[in-house]
This record gives structure tokens, sequence and C-alpha cells, in this order.
């Protein structure tokens, strides 16, 4: 059941990306569910599966879009080792924690997708627009962050996604 639950929680988190906040954008910026859900299962699991889970993710993320595939998946994966880095050195049963981590990740991920598309594009423009559309990316991750941390935390100790021979 927990295999199945990771399969569709990236699965869900596109649909939703694409369908239900891209009507509630806030100045045409949506969440990044996926890198949500991949900072999480970064947190709680080893650095090895975070990063593995993240690249799936972000490949699956870009195999959707259909454009310059690979960018979200090297992104997301790097994101994901970084915080599975310091997974360790984290009271997870603290909220702001979760929130705290969806926070950074959302820079991470910004500044790696940035260092990545400067890689792929020859000519790349920075305007301000890019810099306020990170602070809402992030802002809006960090409000779907508490209430998704909450139901992965508890998911994570004891309900679907307990990782097996784990104890409480």
């Amino acid at each position: 059941m927990r295999i199945l639950v990771l399969i569709l929680l990236p699965l869900m988190a596109i649909f939703l990306q694409s369908t239900f906040f891209s009507v509630y954008s806030i100045k045409g910026t949506t969440p990044d569910l996926v890198l949500v859900f991949v900072t999480f299962f970064a947190l709680f699991n080893r650095v090895e599966k975070g990063t593995a889970y993240a690249f799936a993710c972000g490949l699956l993320e870009d195999l959707y879009m259909g454009r310059f595939i690979g960018l979200n998946a090297l992104s997301k994966g790097l994101t994901a080792y970084i915080v599975g880095r310091v997974q360790g050195n984290v009271f997870k049963e603290n909220i702001f924690v979760g929130l705290l981590s969806v926070l950074i990740a959302t820079a991470l991920n910004s500044l790696f997708l940035f260092l990545l598309s400067i890689v792929v594009f020859e000519v790349f423009h920075i305007d301000a627009g890019m810099l306020d559309s990170i602070l809402y990316q992030a802002a809006y991750n960090a409000v779907v962050a508490v209430p998704l941390y909450i139901w992965y935390y508890n998911s994570a100790k004891g309900g679907v996604l307990k990782t097996p021979g784990r104890v409480k």
C-alpha cells in the first residue's frame, strides 16, 4: 500500500497543480506540490531514497509538461539530496521544521532550475518578475505545506507511509 501511495502522490500533485491550483494562482504562480511531497519524503527517509524518489517525481513532472526533460528531475533530485543530508539533525515532530524545509527547498529548487537553465539555454535573461514568482511560490508552498506536513508526519510515523521495519 505504501508504494501505491508514493506513486499516487506525485500524480495527484501534478493533476492538482495543472487544474485546481491553476485556477487559484497568485499572480500566475501555483504551488509546487511535487516539491512539497519530495521534501517531506527526503525528511523522513535516507538520502539515497529521497534523492531517487525526487528524481523520479521530477522526471514524471518533466514528462507531463513535455519540455526540457530532465530539468525538474535534476533540480528536485539535488534539492532532496540536500534536504536528506540534514534530515537526521532536525526535530521532525515540530511543524515548523516542515514549513522551513519547504521554504528552503523552494529556494534551492529555484536556484538549481536557474543554474540548469543557464546551462541548457545559451541566452538567458533575468527579470524582476522571476524573483517575484519565486517569492510567491515559496509563500504558496508554505501555506499548503502546513496541513500536508501534519498528514505526512502522522502517516510516516504510524500510517500508510510508515517505512516497513521502522519502530514508532
